[in-house]
């Protein structure tokens, strides 16, 4: 149950989520004043209509939820494998759902944008079941996570090898796209996103409790009622589907879904999931939006993509992350 103390800390995020929303309306070129941003979102008629509502909301909106799909299903998979560097990334099914994308643009296969996130899915799932077919029965998380590591290496050079093809013309797009962007993201690309995400994020929060429970270990579950491996399945598969939805218009954005519960953990000063999974929605929500919002500004004209931002702050707190799991051990 969420404690008072818990309640005050969503309460100040999802202000400072509204506040990060309204930093994008507002800043940019052309830059504008909060005033004037709130006239040109509900003005069709005015000039910087098109900026704000059709540009900057859309894209905000975007990075928040994709950010909350992330940090859940980085939640998911930590809590089910027992490891706490386990993640999309690490796992294989970014770079799965990065190979069937990549295949899309460089083949000019003809795929409409609804789609894309079955051929995510479809990606994801073929590299997830190579990682749970090799692992076998064991429950060893380190074992887990070496072979996700092995997994995601050969979709990377699969996706390397595919971009060797391409042209001259798509090759800088491919490019941005492999290391996670929102740009030129509008309402289609949000419209396409946001079914996924507003039935498995509910699923999600609806797994934390059973999920909570296999934190503790398989026997702990089972002797709490919990079907072990009927739970583990549903938990991988809808954190493979919230990165897949994701990756599908956003790319492969990286360190999100594994920096957002360990920031729930040190702020919340616990490990317990069930409390951790309510906060890592909002912290991976402004943790992607706020990256874009440094990725579009920090050196304008020139854009960043966001997995590059996203990779500077993920690398080091992976190091602290594995530092602090052998101190641990």
């Amino acid at each position: 149950m969420i404690t008072i103390s818990d309640r005050g800390l969503l309460a100040l995020g999802i202000c400072a989520a509204i506040g990060l929303v309204a930093l994008a309306l507002c800043l940019g070129d052309p830059a504008i004043g909060p005033a004037h941003a709130v006239q040109a979102l509900l003005d069709a008629s005015n000039p910087l209509h098109t900026h704000v509502a059709v540009v900057r909301l859309p894209r905000a909106l975007l990075g928040l939820l994709g950010g909350a799909a992330l940090g859940l299903a980085g939640a998911l998979m930590q809590d089910v494998l027992r490891n706490r560097i386990a993640g999309p990334e690490i796992l294989g099914v970014s770079a799965g759902a990065a190979v069937a994308l990549t295949a899309v643009a460089v083949l000019a296969i003809p795929a409409p944008l609804a789609a894309l996130p079955y051929l995510a899915l479809f990606g994801a799932a073929v590299a997830g079941t190579a990682v749970i077919t090799a692992v076998g029965p064991t429950s060893d998380p380190t074992r887990v996570v070496l072979l996700g590591a092995a997994v995601s290496a050969l979709a990377s050079g699969m996706v390397i090898a595919l971009v060797s093809l391409g042209t001259e013309g798509n090759l800088p797009l491919l490019f941005r796209y492999l290391l996670g962007s929102l740009s030129e993201r509008g309402w289609p690309h949000l419209g396409v996103v946001t079914p996924w995400l507003i039935v498995f994020i509910p699923v999600a929060l609806i797994l934390r409790h059973r999920v909570a429970a296999l934190a503790l270990g398989d026997d702990v579950a089972a002797g709490l009622g919990i079907s072990v491996v009927p739970t583990r399945v549903m938990a991988l598969v809808c954190a493979a589907v919230l990165t897949a939805a994701v990756a599908s218009v956003c790319g492969p954005v990286a360190y999100v879904a594994l920096l957002a519960p360990h920031l729930a953990r040190w702020i919340l000063r616990t490990a317990s999931s069930r409390r951790v999974f309510v906060l890592t929605p909002i912290l991976g929500a402004l943790l992607l939006a706020s990256a874009d919002l440094v990725s579009r500004i920090a050196l304008y004209p020139i854009e960043i993509p966001v997995g590059i931002t996203t990779t500077l702050i993920g690398v080091p707190a992976l190091l602290l992350a594995l530092r602090r799991q052998d101190h641990a051990r």
